[in-house]
């Protein structure tokens, strides 16, 4: 499909922080007829309060909703307004001005077809300018228009709005930015946003409005082939079975081959609903719902493809990444992937670079903190089917979710796959680990002992270790000092390195499982996203978290190293428990708290709960 102008254009609109931007949507809603008159009179009222135009009705206000918004004239989330005029309906998203919003531009820039970056003419091109414009490339935006706003206040001088677009258009072509579209523009009197402008008789382009009204969205190159994320299996009855999606690429018609991906299985297309109505055929953006004949299985999150095209499948990426949680990124910590309408479990295993927004340079980092954009590699838990972000921005687009507190840590875009999932498969063993565990009349499974240094885990851990030896058990322990003397001996202590501390020794005591063991893990393992990951790594029932549970005050009172007395005296630093957070566990398979219970006491409870 070739250039079109949609019926609806989504545009976001942003740029440092007091450049106007709530000022030109309001500018555009009034002008538009778009503001009612009730909606008018509480401007004006709330204007003699709030506003920052005297007496003027304050046109900001009709967007900046939130009281700490209005209170210091400033936006802090992301606004989405909707209008329209005889030519073209369009859904604005205003984006905030503060570095520390930048996670709120990602947020709005990430679904729209073009961006309005706002410049104020007294200040140039801004760090934040560039800011906004690298994360909008980032995700795909390719038309951009350079709003030089308040040139009023700099008398519409023609040198000054040139200076600027040059400037502007150094970034621009940094990116990949060529379609950009610069225009002089007063937001408080409407000037060349809404009207030409006589003050600026050497401007001779289009207005914001008439731009935005007519300009010419690329879509998908055409002639790509069909693909469909499954977001729904409809089931209303036993005789339908309906899979509900959008359709991100190409079209599909009733009667084409098709294959389901992961898995590979082909089907035919038996009927496509559009709502109630059947269709013979649907195409790029239209909400389907297709059935199979003969049906096959196909769940949410499979992407339904053409079956002469496949698409890719993997489990290893290098990605772009905006991060968006307070917490840094940690090399290895696992996170929620949901990329289209699939969940997986997934980690950064290597932060390539950070990127400085104010000149685009590479700088090596190892972790990525708040508003940082970065290129990382990535690995899923298992392969999910995808298109590169340059390609499909539905099959491409991600974000990272943390397992903790589902908040959303990350939006991204897969630039390529490092491994396709198809290169690495698992070896098919004939000794398993079923027939190792019976070999050694035991059940293999791993004991976690996680708790706060001078908790009782090492001695605890020993016991149970020299008991189940007597027994006749085949166990190995695991201890987090002795460790880090070989297997671990390269990290330190900083909250990436314990992240990555944890996914070894995770790793080995799976291996240690597999291998028909009894493995007993003694680590502090602080944090809970850690501890949940390796219990990932097991079947159920194999994983036993047992929480050893003492006060500061008492580890700090055992003491046998003498850590906690040098920590609070800042000889160490990211010591758990003094500068650094111990997560406790929220639902342990045991709990024993060393404070109430002997060490023999504790013994007798964990024998308890092995098989």
């Amino acid at each position: 499909m070739g250039p079109v102008v949609p019926p609806t254009l989504r545009f976001v609109l942003c740029g440092s922080v007091d450049d106007g931007k709530s000022t030109v949507i309001g500018r555009l809603l009034h002008d538009c007829r778009q503001v009612s008159s009730d909606e008018l009179t509480r401007i004006e009222r709330d204007s003699a309060r709030y506003g920052t135009q005297g007496m003027a009705a304050d046109l900001a206000l009709l967007v900046d909703g939130l009281r700490d918004e209005r209170e210091q004239g400033i936006t802090i989330d992301v606004a989405y307004r909707s209008f329209e005029t005889p030519r073209r309906r369009f859904i604005v998203a205003d984006a905030p001005g503060h570095e520390q919003y930048t996670r709120n531009m990602a947020t709005g820039g990430s679904t729209a077809d073009l961006a309005v970056v706002l410049v104020d003419a007294r200040k140039g091109v801004l760090p934040q300018t560039a800011r906004h414009t690298r994360i909008a490339a980032m995700f795909g935006v390719c038309h951009v228009v350079l709003a030089v706003n308040k040139m009023d206040l700099v008398e519409w001088d023609r040198d000054i709005f040139e200076s600027i677009r040059v400037s502007y258009g150094g970034i621009a072509g940094e990116v990949g930015l060529s379609a950009i579209e610069a225009i002089p523009v007063s937001a408080l009197t409407g000037a060349n946003l809404t009207r030409n402008s006589a003050s600026a008789p050497w401007y001779d382009g289009p207005t914001l409005l008439a731009h935005l009204e007519t300009v010419v969205v690329e879509e998908s190159p055409g002639g790509q082939p069909f693909r469909m994320p499954v977001q729904y299996v409809n089931r209303p009855h036993a005789d339908f079975r309906g899979y509900c999606g959008r359709v991100a690429a190409g079209a599909v018609a009733v009667g084409d081959a098709v294959r389901i991906s992961p898995a590979g299985t082909e089907s035919r297309v038996a009927s496509i609903l559009v709502g109630n109505r059947t269709r013979h055929r649907a195409g790029r953006g239209d909400a389907v719902t297709l059935t199979l004949a003969p049906d096959v299985d196909v769940t949410r999150g499979d992407v339904v493809v053409d079956a002469d095209e496949a698409i890719e499948v993997a489990d290893q990426f290098q990605a772009r990444l905006v991060w968006m949680h307070d917490e840094p990124l940690a090399v290895g910590r696992p996170y929620v992937m949901k990329l289209h309408s699939r969940e997986v479990g997934a980690a950064v295993t290597r932060i390539r670079h950070r990127l400085d927004v104010s000149n685009g340079n590479e700088l090596a980092a190892s972790v990525l903190h708040l508003n940082d954009l970065g290129t990382v590699n990535l690995v899923t838990n298992r392969p999910v089917p995808f298109a590169p972000f340059d390609e499909s921005r539905a099959l491409g687009g991600f974000i990272l979710i943390d397992r903790a507190t589902n908040a959303t840590a990350a939006a991204g875009t897969i630039a390529f796959p490092l491994m396709r999932a198809a290169n690495v498969k698992w070896q098919h063993m004939d000794v398993s680990k079923d027939v190792r565990s019976r070999l050694k009349l035991q059940r293999a499974q791993c004991v976690w002992l996680t708790g706060m240094s001078a908790s009782g885990k090492s001695t605890i851990a020993n016991l149970l270790d020299r008991r189940l030896t007597v027994e006749g058990r085949h166990t190995y322990l695991l201890d987090g000092d002795n460790v880090r003397h070989g297997l671990c001996r390269d990290l330190g202590f900083t909250e990436a390195d314990r992240v990555e501390n944890i996914r070894r020794v995770a790793e080995v005591a799976r291996l240690m499982v597999d291998a028909g063991l009894i493995v007993i893990v003694s680590f502090i393992s602080p944090f809970r996203s850690e501890r949940d990951y390796a219990r990932s790594l097991f079947e159920p029932g194999e994983f036993k978290e047992v929480f050893v549970d003492a006060s500061l005050e008492v580890c700090a009172e055992r003491d046998p190293k003498g850590l906690y007395a040098k920590a609070l005296r800042g000889e160490i630093r990211n010591f758990t428990g003094v500068d650094s957070p111990y997560e406790r566990p929220e639902h342990p398979d045991l709990h024993l708290n060393t404070e109430e219970l002997s060490p023999a006491e504790c013994i007798d409870l964990l024998s308890h709960t092995l098989d």
